[in-house]
Parts: C-alpha cells; sequence; structure tokens
C-alpha cells in the first residue's frame, strides 16, 4: 500500500474505516444479542452508536469532504486537517469497541472522543460553508442543519449512558431521522435528480416539509403516540413517492450506475408505508414488528444510497470511469437480499416463527456484501496503479 496515495484524498480513508467498523459493529452486536460476549453497554445504545457514529459518520466524512466544497466553490478540505481526523476517528473507533467489552467508564470516555471528533467534521463543514460565495446555498444548509442534530444526538447518547437512560429513545430517533436520514434526504434530492439527467425545477419546499415531518415523526416516536406516527409515515409516503416521480428519473433507462441510486430513493415511501401498516398491524395484533420501518430506511435507503454513491466516488476519484460491471449489479442486488432478510427476521418476531436463524442470515449476509465490496473497490482507496 502506498501511504500517501491512501491518503491522497479524503474519501479514501474514511470509507475504508467505515467498511471495516461495518463489519466490527454488527459482529460485536450480533455476539453480545446471541450472548456469545458480554458487552458493557446496553446492546441496542451498542448498535445504533456504532453503526451511526463509527460506520455511516465516516462514510459520511469521506462523501461530503470530498463533495462539500464543490457545492460550494470552495477550496479542498486540506490533506493534514482530514488525515488527523482520520487518525482521531481509527483511535476513537477502536478505543470504543475495546471499551465496549471493558467497563462503563471507559465506553463514556470513547464516546467523548467520538464526539469530538465529530465536533471538528462538523466545524470544517461550517468553515466550508461560510467561506463560500456561491448564490444558492440551500441545499448546503440542509446537509449542514443534519450534522448538527447528529451532535445533538451523540450529546443525549452520552447523558444516556452517563445516567439518565431515559434519553435513549430520544438519542436514537435524533440520531436516526434528524441526522441520518435527513442528510441522506439531502444530498440524495441534489444529486439523483443530477446523475439523471433530469431537467426538472427544484422544489425549495421539499426539505423543509421533510424536515417539519420529521421533528413531528420524532415526538410521536419519543412520547409512542402511535396514532401520530402512522399518520406522518403515510404522509412521508405520499409526499415522498409523488416528489421522486416529478423528478422523472427513469430507471428502467438507465446505467446500473445510476438505477441503484434511483432504487435507494424509492425506498424512501416504500419504507414509510411499510412502517405505518407494521405500526397498525402492531396495534391490532398487540405485537411488535421490531424495527420494521428503521431497518427498511436504514438498509433499503441509506445503505443502498451508500454503496451506489461510494462505487460512483471510488471509481470517479481513481481516473475510472463511473461504470458498474456484472460484479457490480450483483452487489448492488445482494444489498436488497440484506433488506429482505432482515425485514424477514422482524416479521418473524412479530408471528412468533421461532425462526431465529434469519438474525443469523441478515448478519452473514451484511458482512458478505461488505466484504465482496471491499474485494472489489478498497484496491481503488489503497493503490494508485490497478
Amino acid at each position: 500500500m502506498n501511504k500517501s496515495y491512501f491518503l491522497s484524498q479524503p474519501h479514501q480513508p474514511f470509507f475504508l474505516l467505515g467498511l471495516i467498523n461495518a463489519i466490527v459493529a454488527v459482529l460485536m452486536f450480533a455476539l453480545g444479542y446471541t450472548g456469545h460476549i458480554s458487552l458493557n453497554i446496553d446492546e441496542v445504545t451498542f448498535h445504533v452508536y456504532s453503526l451511526v457514529f463509527l460506520v455511516f459518520t465516516n462514510l459520511f466524512i469521506g462523501f461530503l469532504f470530498t463533495t462539500f466544497p464543490r457545492f460550494n466553490q470552495t477550496d479542498v478540505v486540506q490533506k493534514n486537517y482530514y488525515t488527523n481526523l482520520f487518525y482521531f476517528n481509527t483511535i476513537g473507533s477502536v478505543f470504543f469497541f475495546i471499551a465496549s467489552l471493558l467497563s462503563h467508564f471507559w465506553i463514556v470516555i470513547a464516546m467523548l472522543f467520538i464526539f469530538t471528533s465529530q465536533l471538528l467534521f462538523v466545524r470544517k463543514l461550517q468553515n466550508i460553508y461560510n467561506s463560500s460565495a456561491v448564490v444558492d446555498k440551500t441545499d448546503s444548509f440542509w446537509i449542514l442543519m443534519a450534522n448538527y442534530f447528529g451532535l445533538f444526538a451523540n450529546v443525549l447518547f452520552v447523558f444516556s449512558v452517563i445516567y439518565f437512560s431515559s434519553l435513549q429513545q430520544s438519542a436514537i430517533s435524533i440520531a436516526f431521522y434528524l441526522y441520518l436520514i435527513l442528510v441522506a434526504v439531502s444530498v440524495a434530492q441534489r444529486m439523483v435528480p443530477f446523475f439523471s439527467n433530469s431537467m426538472i425545477k427544484k422544489n425549495y419546499l421539499f426539505m423543509k416539509i421533510i424536515l417539519f415531518s420529521f421533528i413531528v415523526l420524532v415526538v410521536t416516536d419519543v412520547t409512542n403516540f402511535t396514532i401520530g406516527s402512522i399518520a406522518v409515515d403515510l404522509f412521508l409516503a405520499f409526499y415522498m413517492f409523488r416528489e421522486i416521480l416529478r423528478w422523472k428519473l427513469h430507471p428502467f433507462n438507465s446505467p446500473a450506475i445510476v438505477w441503484i441510486l434511483h432504487l435507494a430513493v424509492f425506498w424512501l415511501p416504500v419504507a414509510f408505508l411499510f412502517s405505518a401498516i407494521s405500526l397498525i398491524a402492531a396495534m391490532m395484533m398487540h405485537t411488535t414488528f421490531y424495527f420494521l420501518g428503521i431497518h427498511l430506511l436504514a438498509l433499503g435507503f441509506l445503505t443502498t444510497l451508500l454503496i451506489g454513491f461510494a462505487t460512483r466516488v471510488t471509481l470517479g476519484h481513481s481516473n475510472q470511469i463511473p461504470h458498474a460491471d456484472k460484479i457490480t449489479v450483483y452487489i448492488f442486488y445482494f444489498t436488497q437480499v440484506v433488506v429482505l432478510f432482515r425485514a424477514l427476521y422482524s416479521v418473524n418476531i412479530s408471528f412468533g416463527w421461532g425462526l431465529g436463524f434469519l438474525f443469523d442470515l441478515a448478519v452473514i449476509a451484511w458482512i458478505l456484501m461488505i466484504l465482496v465490496w471491499s474485494i472489489k473497490y478498497v484496491r481503488f482507496i489503497l493503490f494508485k496503479n490497478i
């Protein structure tokens, strides 16, 4: 590996760290969930926190440190800044995983370390935004706002682990809807029509309505106001579907490197619709569908979108033509297998089928997806001449 090349562009180190963390985080959660290891942190908190701040945040950093300066027509992020942040994140990731096996005290210290790293990331985004002379910074504003919600969620997680466990649900809901999904939607509504050569006029109300809806959804989720959550889910399903149709994407006439992004955004209304249906069914059956809606969003929309963007960015920034060959297309299809296994596990819990192996299949499928993508594309991250 050529170290100078590996650190030559911000997406390279952060994509690699996010991929490694994606395997370690899910593997440790699975071992803790099945009782093979003992975690010194609530399993749900470990699962959500590690995926949000050690996996997706690192992927966000790699992507946004590459594209955010372009959005704002500013200088690129300085190499020494993102390199030091990468080392900081690597130490924080290792520290958190080890601390989770040691003691509650060290977990808190690790989380404070990770929060500091995230703060440095958002600070750089804010500096880029402030120095931009672009007239229309609307998209950048939404991306920046979502990242501030991420910081707030991180603080809530820290307090929930220290003493105030009642803050856990608020931390999870804000981190998921107002951070992860809001960042992804903010990027998708700008980039997917652009990559699809769509000439539609921008809808400036879209993100305002999405933000307000997500805030209401968080409130209904935290207060367990199920009827309210159902209403917001149904509204978002309808509104997002109508907006995506307005983009005129033509997925069946697009190359795979583009239709994978179309598939991701269409998961948005589908996920919210199934979330509403599962909540209605759960009320009628007096059961739970075990985070079905959240996983359809996290895997169907967010993971599919990131796989598509990561493939495009990795190829494009290594002087390769952004395209999807046969193996890559199979990877794109396989992301949907991961979604299916996880969805079936939720349904299994609800109906009491006793098919616990579906959990193992979902974990194995996730790890295989990350490994196969890595085998195919990490060489472009590590080596200059392939």
